[in-house]
């Protein structure tokens, strides 16, 4: 089996988060991702201490497995006609700097394509290269909160502002840039001709609010917080048992009476207040005290079981380390061990696609700064003596 991107080429200039996990991506799926990074210091995740595995980050080494590394000065004249070179014998470069920074280094997407015509240039950077903000730097917090994402997160109005715990505006990002640059390449097959991606933090924010937003403009109001209850039906959240918190997802009448067969309270099929999703929405706040009620006499494992054995939707609410243990991550290979030259082994979440015909790359651990440096010029033409003057001269470390 043949990887799907293999004898694609990235250059990945990016760092942090959202650039990164678009190059995880595309690396898992077999492109050939080059990760430049700035001298000195490289990729500030680098930084990100603790926590750390023999001094190298923990943070970077998640994002960046499957990468070759090179550390290239782009403030010297050399380091950028050494980008050129990679340009002209590349296909997608991914890049989230500030809006002009490309241009200022003298290798904006003009002249890319005049280097190469096929040449993909994907941007991700916080608000999207046009409209109003288009100049201001992206952050997830103030993107989770300018999308809307923090209006309808946590408890209730009358509670601090909640954040979705990960960041998630970086991370989806990430994954619309990749999705992007794929159907780039399809158009470049069909027509031989490269073109410009561009996403942001604050458009992958908003297109979690989907539910939200459907409420709001058929409403002209806007949903708030609900916890973890779902803002279109009911009962579907998380519920305290003796032990610990489960989830719950009668999402439907049919699963309706499924939870209420398991909890022994068919009696709640003839409550008006309850007999449709409309009516428990209604009253959501007495049926979740009734709900409460019933399952706070049993462990969560107790529970579990009942409902599985009855076929209604539910889970534990794992940590982090007990979802590393779950026997389904495990055989789905969500949780992996990739070794670093200097950290040694270390955990890093898997390739979340499957599939049946393509293979995904075996993993190799992130590169340390530099590491890929003198291999990566070597495949773009340069000799030895070359790259030795251009190492003593600090264009390359």
């Amino acid at each position: 089996m043949t990887a799907s991107l293999k004898g694609i080429r990235v250059l990945e200039m990016a760092q942090i988060m959202a650039g990164p996990t678009c190059g995880l991506l595309l690396a898992d799926l077999g492109a050939e991702v080059i990760k430049i990074e700035k001298t000195p210091g490289g990729d500030d995740t680098r930084n990100f201490l603790p926590p750390e595995i023999n001094g190298e980050s923990a943070a970077f080494m998640m994002m960046n497995r499957n990468k070759k590394g090179i550390a290239l000065n782009l403030k010297d004249k050399d380091g950028i006609e050494i980008f050129k070179t990679m340009v002209k014998n590349s296909d997608v470069v991914l890049e989230n700097f500030r809006k002009g920074t490309l241009e200022k280094l003298g290798v904006g997407y003009d002249v890319m394509s005049e280097i190469n015509p096929k040449i993909i240039l994907c941007e991700i950077s916080g608000y999207g290269r046009t409209g109003p903000y288009a100049d201001k730097g992206g952050f997830d917090l103030v993107a989770q909160g300018m999308s809307g994402l923090m209006s309808i997160t946590g408890e209730s109005t009358d509670k601090p502002p909640m954040k979705v715990g990960a960041p998630i505006t970086d991370i989806t990002a990430g994954l619309l840039a990749a999705s992007g640059i794929l159907a780039a390449l399809v158009h470049r097959e069909k027509t031989g001709e490269g073109q410009k991606v561009d996403t942001s933090l604050y458009e992958a924010g908003i297109v979690h609010t989907y539910w939200q937003s459907a409420i709001a403009g058929a409403t002209g109001e806007s949903p708030g917080p609900l916890g973890s209850a779902h803002p279109l039906t009911a009962p579907y959240q998380a519920f305290k048992t003796k032990d610990k918190w489960i989830t719950v997802g009668a999402s439907n009448q049919n699963t309706w009476l499924m939870l209420l067969k398991a909890i022994g309270r068919e009696d709640l099929q003839e409550n008006e207040k309850f007999s449709s999703n409309l009516n428990r929405k209604q009253n959501l706040k007495e049926l979740v005290d009734i709900l409460n009620e019933e399952l706070i006499k049993k462990t969560s494992s107790e529970w579990l079981k009942i409902f599985d054995d009855n076929g209604l939707p539910c889970g534990p609410i794992n940590s982090i380390t007990e979802m590393f243990k779950d026997p389904q991550t495990i055989e789905r290979e969500m949780v992996i061990e990739v070794d670093n030259k200097k950290a040694g082994k270390s955990k890093a979440i898997g390739m979340p696609i499957k599939f049946s015909k393509s293979k995904t790359e075996k993993s190799k651990g992130a590169p340390n700064l530099g590491e890929n440096t003198k291999e990566v010029m070597q495949i773009f033409g340069y000799k030895d003596d070359q790259i030795e003057d251009f190492y003593n001269r600090k264009v390359i470390r």
